[in-house]
């Protein structure tokens, strides 16, 4: 019972703090985050709104960490947290300087590297190969996709908020589900950030009146990499499973964030453009070219995550009682959202 109050109490927290950050946002900082005028020409909104709603992110996380250090001596002995508060911190000042003075996208990559790099020296590890070499790499890859995925899919209103929301909820049942209902930092930051990302859809849902930025969109995505590290790619780790559950699993989870992602890369390459560079020809923009409004592609994309979220949880409680050939099967539900989206950004071009 206790364990449980703990958990509302942090969540709680999580919200208001976030609401009170990121409503001092809207009083103080009216342009923040808006590095110059040309910004509106990859935005998808045409109206200058503050980019910094992220920040409540990294300081829900801290927050919760701070507060975890006074009721636990075993804190700092945790290398895994201690490596995700560390990389976290040089994710969330890069985004904030990118917010800030628009930085070289070398410079950028160069500390999502670094962060993996931490993931990897500190035991956040994906176990999916069994070669420390070859999971190295996957995990630093991993944490280099997630930063710059999630910063993609921030093209619209409500839309990576909710997609993280979603990802985050599913791990942490995950965890649940696997290890038990335990009073512990991991489970703490996540129940901490998901009120956060609550507080944050308040004001970033259509009508936006802030934006993420990429302080929020660079530490989310590194948080969500070292959450799902743990929680979904490495469920069939310490024999309870083949280690390929777990990219089967992942794969379902980020259905929203993944379809989106790769159909810009495939049109990017096809017309021979940097996926890296923004634009307006994402998966929630062809949507709207197709006839419909901001606010029922958000719904349209929350729809997407709670199923994903759902058969993902459903793939992991067949991964624990053993039953791998309909965890394989159910990998078809990507393919039936990304087939219909991307042949959408074929049919309907921006105008």
């Amino acid at each position: 019972m206790e364990n449980i109050l703990a958990y509302i109490a942090f969540f709680i927290g999580g919200i208001l703090f976030s609401l009170s950050a990121n409503k001092l946002l809207l009083t103080f900082s009216q342009s923040l985050g808006i590095r110059n005028k040309n910004d509106v020409v990859v935005r998808w909104s045409n109206q200058s709104k503050p980019s910094l709603g992220g920040v409540s992110f990294y300081i829900v996380f801290l927050f919760s960490f701070i507060v975890y250090s006074f009721v636990s001596d075993k804190l700092f002995h945790n290398q895994e947290f201690i490596g995700l508060l560390l990389s976290g911190t040089l994710a969330f000042g890069m985004g904030l300087a990118d917010d800030a003075y628009n930085t070289k996208p070398l410079a950028k990559l160069f500390i999502q590297v670094l962060c993996g790099v931490i993931f990897v020296y500190t035991g956040s590890v994906i176990d999916l190969t069994h070669n420390h070499y070859l999971d190295s790499a996957l995990t630093i890859s991993w944490v280099i996709v997630l930063m710059n995925s999630l910063n993609m899919l921030d093209n619209m209103d409500g839309i990576t908020g909710t997609v993280c929301l979603f990802i985050l909820g599913t791990s942490l049942t995950a965890r649940f589900m696997v290890e038990g209902f335990h009073f512990d930092i991991s489970s703490i930051s996540i129940v901490a950030v998901i009120g956060a990302l609550c507080g944050f859809l308040y004001y970033n849902v259509n009508p936006s009146k802030l934006f993420m930025g990429d302080a929020g969109s660079q530490f989310i995505g590194l948080f969500v990499a070292f959450v799902t590290t743990h929680n979904l790619w490495n469920v069939g780790t310490n024999g309870v499973a083949p280690s390929w559950t777990g990219f089967a699993i992942c794969l379902v989870a980020f259905t929203p964030a993944a379809s989106d992602t790769l159909t810009v890369v495939i049109n990017r390459l096809k017309r021979g453009q940097s996926p890296m560079v923004g634009g307006k020809d994402h998966t929630t923009h062809h949507l709207v070219y197709a006839g419909l409004k901001d606010k029922q592609v958000w719904y349209l994309f929350t729809g997407i995550s709670i199923l994903a979220s759902g058969i993902s949880l459903l793939m992991i409680y067949l991964t624990l009682n053993k039953n791998y050939f309909p965890v394989a099967l159910f990998v078809g539900f990507f393919l039936l959202v990304f087939i219909p989206l991307y042949r959408i950004t074929l049919k309907y071009k921006q105008p």
